[in-house]
């Protein structure tokens, strides 16, 4: 059975007070509340005070990252390797997020190659897909995830999204303050479970497909609601303690 994931996705902020206080905030917050995973990506320079603020916690918040090379080791300036995270406790990894593969020119094949080397160092992948506005308006969202998924499927076979996260975010809708309404969500998280299961029932039915973009406490339950979503990748939201906790709590309700 799929258990929901709620991971808050940081991306290019933080400080050495920020992190402590947000930790420290978000673990009194989610006291006692079972039945969702919750997940966090700092930058990776504080991955090391978050890990040990987690541990010295006690806390069931799992650390993740944003980014992966390629390589374990090398000449390789300005990279993170797997086994460098694993030695810091990340374990849940983002890869192929609409700002990697914008900014920095990943293209789906270089995302399914960051996927497999995950899998193979036994790290969870995050697996971002999604489509940009004009996509959208042209009705082509569920052929570019399933061109995005496809890169993964196609290269390592189906059964490699076994232990994964899929992370559907609508490029239009993230820190824009848009966001597709639950039923979309739904729509498109039914479709990509259903391409899916043209190679697998089994793989279909047990992975965790999160919704991405625009997620806050006012919206997060309708989101939960909805069969094929299972949590949330959050950005904004995530940096407030109180505003994710209240998402992660949402996700726990609706989903027992």
């Amino acid at each position: 059975m799929r258990h929901p994931v709620v991971m808050g996705n940081w991306k290019l902020n933080g400080s050495k007070e920020m992190v402590s206080g947000l930790i420290k905030g978000l673990d009194a917050a989610l006291n006692g509340v079972e039945g969702v995973d919750v997940a966090i990506a700092p930058p990776v320079m504080y991955l090391d005070l978050a890990e040990q603020l987690l541990s010295k916690a006690n806390s069931k918040i799992i650390l993740g990252s944003q980014n992966v090379d390629l390589h374990n080791n090398g000449a390789f300036t300005g990279d993170i390797s797997p086994a460098m995270l694993k030695e810091f406790g990340a374990s849940h990894i983002i890869i192929g997020h609409s700002e990697r593969r914008e900014y920095h020119n990943e293209s789906d094949e270089f995302v399914a190659q960051k996927f497999a080397f995950l899998k193979e160092n036994g790290l969870t992948p995050v697996l971002c897909i999604g489509e940009s506005e004009a996509q959208n308006e042209a009705g082509e969202t569920v052929a570019v995830c399933a061109r995005q998924l496809d890169a993964v499927i196609n290269t390592q076979g189906v059964d490699a999204l076994n232990g994964a996260i899929i992370a559907y975010e609508p490029i239009w809708a993230i820190g824009t303050g848009k966001a597709a309404t639950a039923d979309d969500a739904q729509r498109i998280h039914a479709a990509i479970r259903a391409h899916i299961a043209e190679k697998s029932e089994e793989v279909a039915k047990n992975v965790v497909i999160q919704y991405g973009g625009s997620v806050k406490p006012e919206n997060a339950a309708a989101y939960f609601a909805q069969p094929d979503i299972d949590g949330a990748l959050v950005g904004g939201a995530a940096l407030d303690a109180e505003s994710f906790a209240a998402i992660a709590k949402a996700a726990a309700e609706a989903k027992n």
